[in-house]
């Protein structure tokens, strides 16, 4: 038989949670109601006053508004005629060799006497003030400088390319075709414009083409590519080109402008631009003409290419003045699409040569000197 004080030890726990459950249910409520209700009519009229303001649809809201002020522009370049082809060259502060080798290299605007051509280079604002004002004295002299009112560092490198895209929508969106690439390439501009872009055919719309990357997010935070999962979960890349050069069609420009003002911005420039053609439904066009790597200077070699990394202002100037000065040697190239191979399809025609040793023993033994079909006999 249970003992009197353990009877009454469990009443006291059972009234104290009668009591505890009485007081949770009763006084509590009519206060919490209270608070629970102000702000859910706050709330719906906050929603039908937000139903008459820009901003009041999620969908309409932009999630990266691009309100930077053009600092230094070229408003005009396309005015008096339409260009086939505009070059966007992202670039610091300080690489005025390399903008100077590219002006007087590739980047010539007269180069084409049949073809209008507008290199401009793309910056934003350096935090010293002298070498803004260097750019400013370099942009009076040249007027192919655009800077827009953004730190220029390496993070915000999609604000440049983006910034590139917006110009070219807003004051120049007549012309056929648009290249994106960097200070440190250089471009084979006969292949770009004749074998690649072909003036003489119908301009193509939607189009996008260069080195196509299929790959993931890296998550070393050593890496200059790191990728946080918070920025980008996903555990792969939609298929982008390798920033280092791409091509697309001018009407491209203006999408991918507009879709960034809806997409959550990321610092790899190249991987963002994927990010955006996915939205777009364009898919880019593979074409290894485009190299991302740095490839040691032939005359073969390049002629074969697009575009080649890691060129110094040196040998650029290196570079162009042998191709330039070798132009009359023959090439055998078939003319090529946006997504067929250069390497396969181009090759140097050079005389096939009599080894020098044979030739000595044939004189040696005066025996007649057969020279290859190759060989023009005939020449002198």
């Amino acid at each position: 038989m249970p003992s009197k004080v353990s009877c009454l030890y469990v009443l006291t726990v059972v009234c104290w949670a009668s009591a505890l459950w009485y007081l949770s249910i009763s006084r509590p409520t009519s206060s919490y109601a209270s608070q629970l209700s102000v702000p859910a009519r706050k709330t719906a009229k906050a929603l039908k006053s937000n139903a008459t303001t820009p901003f009041g649809n999620i969908r309409t809201r932009p999630l990266n508004p691009h309100t930077f002020d053009f600092i230094i522009n070229e408003p005009k370049k396309c005015e008096t005629n339409v260009p086939f082809l505009v070059i966007l060259i992202t670039t610091t502060h300080k690489e005025f060799d390399a903008r100077q080798a590219i002006r007087e290299t590739w980047g010539d605007e007269s180069t084409f006497s049949d073809l209008r051509i507008i290199t401009l280079f793309l910056l934003g604002r350096s935090t010293d003030a002298v070498l803004n004002q260097m750019v400013e004295q370099e942009s009076e002299i040249f007027h192919d400088i655009v800077v827009e009112d953004f730190i220029d560092s390496y993070h915000n490198l999609t604000l440049k390319t983006l910034m590139g895209m917006r110009w070219v929508a807003t004051y120049c969106n007549q012309a056929k075709y648009v290249m994106k690439t960097d200070s440190d390439i250089f471009v084979n501009m006969d292949n770009l414009v004749y074998k690649l872009l072909k003036p003489a055919t119908k301009p193509r719309r939607r189009y996008f083409t260069g080195y196509v990357i299929n790959g993931g997010p890296i998550r070393d935070m050593r890496s200059k590519w790191y990728m946080p999962r918070d920025l980008y979960p996903e555990s792969k890349y939609p298929p982008f080109c390798s920033g280092t050069g791409y091509v697309f069609s001018a009407d491209v420009a203006e999408l991918i402008y507009k879709t960034s003002l809806h997409t959550r911005l990321l610092h790899l420039e190249d991987v963002y631009v994927g990010v955006c053609l996915r939205k777009l439904g364009i898919h880019p066009y593979q074409n290894s003409g485009f190299n991302h790597w740095k490839m040691a200077y032939s005359l073969c070699r390049y002629r074969r290419v697009i575009t080649v990394h890691q060129i110094s202002p040196e040998e650029m100037h290196r570079i162009w003045n042998d191709m330039t000065s070798k132009k009359h040697l023959k090439s055998v190239s078939n003319p090529l699409s946006s997504s067929e191979d250069f390497a396969s399809h181009s090759s140097c025609q050079m005389p096939t040569l009599v080894p020098l040793g044979r030739l000595v023993r044939q004189l040696e033994m005066c025996q007649p000197v057969v020279l290859p079909n190759s060989v023009n006999t005939h020449d002198k």
